[in-house]
């Protein structure tokens, strides 16, 4: 009896230290145009008891960076673990009706973790475009008017190009943002019904009878639960699931509990609902019992949109931006840093902060590393991801020596350190200076500033610290050269050719080559 006991104990401990060895779930949340300053824990004065919930059980990152300003080229890099300016899209974002920018030969990290054996999902906003067949004739509304983008798809047709197509098992998406047609829902690559009206979130587009823009964030948060919830009762596979969300984004429609309970206006009511999506997925992740075996990873795809009108807020004390410069759309820093917050039990310490300048590329390389299969990424893969275990776990080295910058226009900034050279005269995006402004033809031909010392980008440092600007071009030359920042053979950049300003090249002839 004692002899069986004895092997009945081994069993348990050996069977007890496989599941602890095998690979976590892993949750990636995006939240769209959040600002550095939005959570309450980096000084909103909106509540996010979950984001702060999130912040005091895990890791808070304040330097991290979204690959571009704006938001279909940072998806594109999230996904694909390759800087954005790489693809054939060099400036600028897709629309709801756009042909795919993710080619379906372009390992993602969906595909990679499917491959790996893991259960993938995506929910939320797309945005990277999806290959909808054409009507020789567009439809009308079936009453009122038809106007906007979308009555000349067939959406009967099979749907190519799609998550299905790049690695998810299962999708539950709208297009692309919440003011882009066309406006409607589809799951698993298909749509859940046609569009017959036109309506108008800030854009007109065609639209199904039945969706509203106020119902997005609950459809995603049962949705988000449904999966955590089917695939902690399959135990069979560990799971990821990319929750892109559409808030904080324009059109700001919080839900009617959520109506005037921030205290700040409709965009901290937003705020709020956004952060209580948050807190569906952690209630899930608990009740299924699998919170402890779940990398949950919280960010935004870029910094604040202007159109959210920051006055207001700015009056009630509620700085999007915190004291960065800049807002989306721009190469300053309010452009592209953003929240990033992470929690595993167990392996990430409570309460604790990174000063590491990180990028959302390196979620492939994350992702891979803690599912025990970092060196498995082939050669053309992940070409700009760089794993952030060694930071989660608090011990060995992040291996990513600098990191680039994109704007809406295609600017770029290289940082490396403390410093950061932006590579035009002005914001690259939408703030003073402005691009193609007398301002900026005035203004030397590139920014160099010290953020340590200059956070808000505030002092031009490129004349007095001329050698300095001259190595940051270098790297930058290189990395568009080599088509790729991690180790491995070049790869070729897609589309056209990168090009800078005639004086940028002029002062620094390494990027005109």
């Amino acid at each position: 009896m004692a002899f069986r006991s004895r092997v009945l104990g081994l069993l348990l401990l050996l069977s007890a230290s496989a599941f602890s060895a095998s690979p976590p779930n892993i949750v990636f949340i995006l939240a769209d145009d959040m600002g550095y300053g939005d959570p309450q824990h980096a000084g909103g004065k909106a509540p996010t008891p979950n984001l702060d919930r999130m912040a005091a059980e895990g890791m808070r990152f304040t330097d991290a960076h979204s690959s571009s300003s704006v938001c279909t080229p940072t998806r594109y890099g999230i996904l694909t673990g390759r800087y954005n300016w790489r693809s054939s899209l060099k400036s600028g974002v897709l629309q709801g009706n756009s042909q795919p920018l993710i080619p379906p030969s372009r390992r993602t990290v969906a595909s990679f973790l499917r491959d790996s054996g893991y259960r993938t999902a995506v929910v939320g906003k797309w945005h990277l475009g999806l290959a909808w067949k054409r009507l020789p004739e567009a439809r009308k509304a079936e009453s009122g008017p038809t106007e906007g983008p979308g009555w000349a798809l067939d959406y009967g047709s099979k749907l190519e190009g799609g998550p299905l197509a790049l690695g998810f098992d299962e999708s539950f998406i709208i297009p692309a943002s919440l003011d882009m047609g066309p406006y409607l829902y589809l799951r698993n690559d298909k749509p859940i019904a046609f569009p017959t009206v036109t309506k108008t979130y800030l854009r007109p587009g065609a639209a199904t009878a039945d969706f509203d823009a106020v119902k997005c964030l609950p459809d995603f948060a049962r949705e988000s639960r449904d999966f955590i919830r089917r695939s902690a009762t399959a135990k069979d596979k560990p799971f990821f699931l990319y929750l892109p969300l559409t808030s904080p984004h324009t059109p700001i429609v919080p839900g009617p509990h959520w109506q005037g309970k921030s205290g700040i206006g409709e965009y901290g009511d937003f705020l709020m609902e956004t952060d209580w999506v948050v807190g569906e997925v952690m209630t899930e992740l608990e009740a299924a019992g699998i919170a402890k075996d779940t990398l949950l990873i919280f960010t935004s795809d870029n910094g604040f949109a202007p159109w959210a009108k920051i006055e207001p807020l700015l009056a009630k004390d509620h700085k999007p931006l915190g004291d960065l410069r800049g807002t989306k759309a721009d190469i300053f820093e309010g452009g592209h840093r953003v929240p990033f917050l992470v929690r595993w039990p167990g392996i990430v310490k409570p309460g604790s902060t990174s000063p590491a300048t990180i990028c959302l590329n390196d979620l492939f390389a994350t992702a891979a590393d803690v599912a025990g299969k970092l060196t498995a990424i082939p050669a053309d893969a992940a070409e700009d991801s760089f794993s952030l275990l060694p930071l989660l776990k608090g011990e060995g080295t992040y291996t990513r020596s600098f990191t680039i910058h994109h704007s809406s226009q295609g600017a770029f900034a290289v940082r490396q350190g403390d410093w950061k050279l932006c590579l035009c005269p002005d914001s690259g995006g939408w703030s003073d200076p402005k691009p193609g402004t007398a301002e900026a033809a005035a203004a030397y031909p590139v920014q160099l500033y010290n953020l340590k010392e200059d956070p808000a980008e505030s002092k031009n440092l490129a004349e007095a610290e001329a050698e300095r600007v001259k190595e940051l071009a270098a790297a930058l030359a290189k990395a568009i050269k080599d088509g790729r920042t991690t180790a491995g053979p070049k790869r070729d950049n897609d589309g056209k050719a990168i090009e800078f300003p005639e004086r940028v090249t002029a002062l620094l002839p390494i990027l005109g080559n």
